[in-house]
């Protein structure tokens, strides 16, 4: 297995679909000669041409649209909308015909069209290029809403999007593109759309994170057990929706207690439902009630402030230690 980045593994998972399956489709603002804002999908015009790797205006409504339109007629188009804050403009064409055709023709048609985003902060980008708002997308039926959190669950779950036979929203942690590498197997892989994992096993405190967010989660979870003895539990979600809540659940049945960390504004954000649903099947094994570390309920500020909004490995610790009574 080589050693990837997520924007390395990203482009794996689209050539190789794209080598078996010619129905895949690329388009979006300089995806082709280009390979994308971020070289995503960097060389893949030179292999599949211009036929299957367009190269479209700037126009996010027209990007989605023409995805709508050829998933319906049989292909299986990925569109690459260059920031997440600028798929606002589509948001029209996702919402009122994409999540709704199978249920509007009573399942004769299909959307199988995966929209790929960069999302997040931490990359010192400008107003609209470091937003998180899943929960837009999370909360509109007929979707799947999916957020991998390294190179090699990126690939397997870009692969599973691309098959899948529903509208997917695929957010790219872009603080992760090329933050660490990770082996990722040449053969096929793929991940279940709707299934979360465990990361790190403990028995003290589970901690349910996302994205761009498992790094200090996971560094949060080894200061806690080498300065206080604490095992925590690390639990990824993956997907926003379908939501798997089965495994949290479990995990804080044996845990008693839980945080839950995500970027996104505080107020509506995934962590309120997350703990609605503990609060439902897992009342009566809490030990103390659930903490968020979350980002705050404002305008993502720009780069000179950007790190005091973005939750880290301190303010999960504290939280931490605040549910489990340690000081």
């Amino acid at each position: 297995m080589a050693k990837m980045t997520m924007v390395e593994a990203l482009n794996l998972a689209l050539r190789q679909e794209m080598e078996s399956d010619d129905s895949v489709i690329l388009l979006g603002e300089d995806v082709g000669v280009d390979g994308g804002v971020f070289r995503v999908t960097d060389a893949l015009i030179d292999q599949f041409g211009e036929e299957r790797v367009l190269d479209t205006p700037l126009a996010e409504n027209a990007i989605v649209g023409m995805s709508i339109g050829m998933a319906v007629y049989g292909l299986k188009p990925v569109c690459e909308i260059q920031f997440s804050g600028f798929s606002y403009q589509n948001f029209h064409q996702i919402e009122n015909h994409a999540a709704r055709l199978r249920w509007r023709s009573q399942g004769r048609y299909q959307v199988p069209m995966v929209m790929r985003t960069p999302y997040g902060g931490g990359v010192r980008a400008l107003e609209h290029h470091s937003e998180s708002r899943e929960v837009y997308w999370a909360h509109t039926p007929g979707l799947k809403m999916v957020i991998p959190s390294g190179p090699r669950n990126a690939r397997a779950l870009l692969v599973a999007a691309i098959r899948d036979p529903d509208p997917v929203i695929f957010y790219e942690p872009k603080a992760v593109y090329r933050a660490f590498r990770e082996e990722v197997p040449e053969t096929e892989e793929v991940m279940p759309i709707g299934k979360s994992q465990i990361v790190r096993e403990g028995q003290d405190l589970t901690l349910i994170a996302y994205g761009a967010m498992m790094r200090p989660t996971l560094e949060a979870a080894l200061a806690l057990k080498e300065k206080d003895g604490v095992e925590a539990e690390v639990i990824d979600l993956l997907s926003i929706a379908p939501l798997d809540d089965e495994l949290f659940v479990q995990s804080v049945l044996k845990t008693g207690r839980a945080v839950v960390v995500h970027e996104a504004p505080r107020s509506f954000g995934p962590a309120a439902e997350i703990i609605t649903r503990l609060m439902e099947k897992a009342f009566y094994y809490l030990e103390a009630p659930i903490e968020r570390v979350t980002g705050y309920d404002i305008v993502m500020p720009l780069f000179s402030r950007e790190k005091a909004y973005l939750p880290d490995a301190q303010r999960i610790i504290r939280a931490a230690k605040k549910v489990i009574n340690v000081k």
